[in-house]
């Protein structure tokens, strides 16, 4: 019978059915951060447990560390002490943990595929929604709370309800200026912010076909923007290439073996699936958000929407987002003012990233009143980015060049907006009071549209500002 990577990777790892008829399910693989896991750990002492696996647990800190900061203590002192907690459980219960002293450190999401723990036909669990991003290894990958987080350090395993599988083809060839955060920007604007509730979503076709396993993170990344509890991208040559001579991938005769087991794990031709979306990449164009959730989305050269064009509840969200973004009903989106610009997070904050934003930015500058940040999503990404003189790149046109970590993807350490600041992000979320700021607004956006609005102090069309059609 045929089976998904989705069905096959869950019957590997099921345990047994549980009386509710969720599954007790084995979890390969279990990445930590400091925000999520002291209550976890806490839990374990208060039962007098120890780690059942601590060799399937990684750890690194990546939410609450200054990426304008090096030396400890913090000046946040709450920052410090989460910090110095993660060290101490770490040590206690024997687990590998990727410290600032490591060159090793950065956003989880970005650590675990750069250091080849994240691996295809595994189970992947993390305290953090984002945890999807794994699954363009093809993994099963999905973030998980406090208690789930104590249950697969005591048992490595926790219990899950099977998920439906939706299959999001992608067919044809992108234009130019047009990046994988368009794409899922566009595919989270079509099913909407709850359309994969209950769902798995396998991305696949001849753009998923092409896109290198940074492009593919990009998109899995996000999907729990789309309400899917997982996403994944069938493994293929790109991603053993990918694999190959990371720190923790098999080595020597092991790595044919694990190549041979990986790709059995793909999906099968032929399979079935609970819904089938097929996108047209030609109906694709550069996109940004205009309202406050990942899902009210239009293209660079689109109207934001007029709440007189629809009625009920939509009515109610559009002129809610219209009034905190402080937007005029039906005013193009491209011109907008912009305070802040960063480029940076799980999303969008890898070596790819960072290298197609310099190829354009070189010999240009940021536009004078806006604060633009660009942060590395690990220690490694920064190395390369000094040794391949992006991070010059960057300081010449006006960019500050932080540390390692989550910076203004969200309000756990000191890179907030202020007031109603408004910030082009390549981010993932655009909440209200997201970036630290209650009344602080962010609009979502490729890193290349990112860097025309740094350099325009505008939202604008990167195409136009770079001539990207011309190269």
């Amino acid at each position: 019978m045929s089976k998904s990577l989705f069905q096959k990777v869950w019957d590997a790892h099921a345990v047994r059915t549980l009386a509710n008829g969720q599954t007790q399910l084995l979890i390969g693989t279990h990445l930590i951060h400091e925000v999520t896991s002291p209550q976890a750990f806490g839990m374990l002492r208060d039962l007098a447990l120890k780690v059942a696996m601590p060799h399937r647990t990684f750890a690194t800190v990546d939410h609450i560390v200054p990426t304008d900061q090096f030396a400890e203590p913090f000046a946040d002192p709450l920052a410090d002490a989460m910090i110095k907690e993660l060290r101490r459980n770490c040590a206690e219960f024997g687990i590998t943990f990727f410290d600032r002293s490591t060159g090793k450190q950065g956003i989880v999401h970005i650590v675990g595929p750069e250091q080849g723990i994240t691996q295809p036909g595994t189970t992947i669990a993390c305290g953090d929604s984002h945890t999807s991003t794994h699954g363009a290894f093809g993994a099963i990958a999905f973030g998980i709370g406090t208690t789930q987080i104590r249950d697969v350090l005591a048992t490595q395993t926790m219990a899950l309800g099977r998920l439906k599988v939706r299959r999001i083809n992608v067919n044809g060839r992108l234009r130019p200026g047009v990046y994988a955060k368009d794409v899922i920007l566009h595919i989270i604007r079509i099913l909407g912010v709850n359309g994969g509730t209950g769902y798995a979503y396998e991305y696949g076709g001849e753009v998923f076909d092409r896109f290198t396993m940074e492009e593919r993170m990009t998109v899995c990344n996000m999907s729990i923007e789309g309400g899917a509890r997982a996403g994944y991208v069938n493994p293929d040559e790109t991603t053993y290439a990918y694999l190959k001579g990371r720190p923790y991938s098999p080595k020597g005769a092991e790595w044919d073996a694990a190549v041979s087991r990986w790709r059995s794990f793909a999906s099968d031709p032929g399979c079935s699936y609970d819904d089938v979306v097929t996108i047209d990449a030609a109906d694709i164009a550069p996109t940004v958000t205009w309202g406050i959730n990942p899902g009210q989305g239009i293209s660079i050269n689109e109207r934001v929407p007029d709440p007189k064009t629809v009625s009920g509840d939509e009515r109610t969200s559009v002129e809610e987002a219209l009034a905190y973004m402080k937007l005029q009903p039906g005013a193009p989106i491209k011109g907008t003012r912009i305070d802040v610009a960063f480029v940076g997070s799980c999303t969008n904050g890898r070596l790819s990233d960072f290298q197609e934003v310099a190829r354009f930015l070189k010999g240009r500058k940021v536009a004078a009143g806006v604060k633009a940040i660009a942060v590395p999503g690990s220690q490694g990404v920064g190395v390369l980015c000094a040794e391949l003189g992006i991070d010059r790149v960057f300081r010449d046109a006006g960019f500050e060049w932080r540390e390692a970590g989550c910076s203004m993807c969200l309000a756990m350490n000191p890179d907030k907006l202020v007031g109603d600041q408004l910030c082009a992000s390549s981010s993932n979320r655009n909440f209200k009071g997201r970036q630290g700021s209650p009344t602080g607004r962010t609009i979502l956006m490729s890193p290349l549209m990112v860097a025309a609005a740094a350099v325009t102090g505008t939202v604008a069309d990167a195409r136009e500002v770079f001539a990207v059609a011309d190269r």
